[in-house]
């Protein structure tokens, strides 16, 4: 977050707050493409009733990086985690951005490091059952994310937004919060620990196909400019 905060200004975060049509489709399209496609995915696969379950549940979660099941605590991690290092990147990017060049070029690194640290976590602990499932559920996960990604890209090109902004949509959607929040809802919800499942082979998924995909809009937009 303080990575993704130190490539922004304070003018970029005004900006956001002044393109509401752009926001609302954002929230709209995240709590029901996902939804509407793990159900669907789970279906036209025939994937076992724990794993559509499970499935399902991925489809639901936000795109943040944390939540708490406390109101107060909600409101205190989702400050913690994401507004306060968010907002300090941009803060040290508005003014102090001879600090910001030097340490940039190491931040990309350490997020990618902390990604692939959760995502190593979230399989350790789901490793036999992971083996045990197969390839089943990891085509699962597979459609469910390349889902989210297109429709939500589709769908945000449908309703007139910009290119630029139906891309940002497109990762938002098809990005879940899947490992922290499965791996927390799970048993206190469903009775079957396979259900955890899906929510870890998604966090690896995911994080694949999205960096693809962000790699993808980067080199567009790059031979964009030199047009």
């Amino acid at each position: 977050m303080l990575s993704m905060g130190m490539t922004l200004t304070l003018d970029d975060l005004r900006g956001a707050l002044s393109m509401p049509k752009e926001v609302l489709s954002g929230f709209i399209l995240q709590y029901s493409v996902m939804p509407i496609s793990g159900f669907l995915v789970s279906k036209i696969l025939n994937i076992p009733s724990h794993y559509a379950a499970g499935l399902i549940l991925v489809g639901c979660f936000p795109g943040g990086k944390y939540v708490n099941a406390d109101a107060s605590g909600f409101l205190i991690s989702t400050l913690q985690v994401v507004l306060f290092p968010v907002l300090s990147g941009a803060f040290l990017n508005q003014y102090f951005q001879p600090l910001v060049k030097l340490v940039s070029p190491l931040m990309p690194p350490m997020a990618l490091a902390a990604v692939a640290i959760l995502c190593g976590n979230a399989i350790a602990l789901s490793s036999s059952s992971i083996l045990m499932c197969g390839g089943q559920v990891i085509s699962a996960s597979s459609l469910l994310h390349a889902s989210g990604f297109f429709f939500g890209y589709v769908l945000a090109r449908m309703v007139g937004l910009d290119v630029s902004s139906s891309r940002t949509i497109s990762i938002e959607v098809g990005m879940q919060n899947s490992q922290p929040l499965g791996f927390f809802l799970v048993p206190h919800t469903f009775g079957d620990p396979l259900t955890a499942v899906p929510c870890a082979v998604s966090s690896v998924i995911q994080a694949i196909f999205g960096s693809m995909l962000a790699g993808i809009c980067r080199h567009s937009v790059s031979a964009e400019m030199k047009d």
